[in-house]
């Protein structure tokens, strides 16, 4: 597994950098945005670990350059701010995970593997349903020939569910692999990630796909 370090302190960035290496990672070193942001466009990562607070280009600027070039390597932001709007920035812009510094590198480690383990299994790589498509490479969707354009989370989330049809999905397991359970529980956080979910692929279309299982959670599938 490669992983990109992203990282301007250098006594932070050497510490990341031999963990890693000691745990079996193929580790690479940037020490501002533009040069991990080249690094990331040229080569292929697993993972990329984000500092926010960078020079040259800030890590928001990062994140958001890479998903607008439909660039899915995954991305573990690092930072020392840990207000619920940075938090919720950077998920929205398609951070997959958020870790606050200081940290223990045993829980980056954990934090790490969660991430890849999420890929690591052979993928099915397009899904047809009803009149929906999904290209799980070119980060597409579509239905009835339509694009439909979709957030990273909301695309994330729609391909957790179409690749298991009819499998029901708890809150708490979506919660898990969507956004690595960083949303307090009794957050209605995947309520309201379904509801946007269904505004754009299924409100205006007859066949519904994505449905609720009360009191359980959430599948997809075609009934009709």
């Amino acid at each position: 597994m490669r992983i990109l370090i992203i990282e301007d302190e250098t006594k932070t960035s050497n510490f990341l950098s031999k963990g890693l290496k000691e745990n079996g990672f193929t580790v690479d070193t940037a020490c501002n945005g533009i040069d991990g942001l080249n690094a990331l466009e040229q080569n292929s990562y697993d993972l990329a670990i984000l500092d926010i607070m960078l020079p040259l280009l800030d890590g928001w600027s990062v994140l958001s350059t890479l998903r607008n070039k439909d660039i899915q390597t995954r991305v573990l932001l690092l930072t020392a701010r840990d207000s619920i709007e940075d938090r919720v920035k950077g998920l929205e812009l398609g951070a997959d995970d958020y870790l606050v510094k200081p940290f223990a590198f045993s829980e980056l480690l954990a934090r790490i593997r969660t991430l890849l383990r999420r890929g690591t299994a052979a993928e099915i790589q397009k899904i047809q349903c009803a009149d929906m498509e999904i290209d799980a490479i070119k980060h597409r969707v579509t239905r009835k020939g339509v694009r439909i354009d979709l957030t990273p989370k909301e695309f994330q989330l729609l391909l957790l569910l179409a690749r298991h049809p009819g499998e029901v999905f708890s809150r708490t397991v979506i919660a898990e692999q969507i956004w690595d359970m960083n949303f307090d529980s009794d957050t209605n956080v995947v309520d309201v990630a379904i509801r946007r979910l269904r505004n754009k692929v299924d409100d205006s279309f007859e066949d519904k796909l994505i449905h609720t299982i009360r009191g359980v959670g959430y599948a997809f599938e075609q009934r009709s």
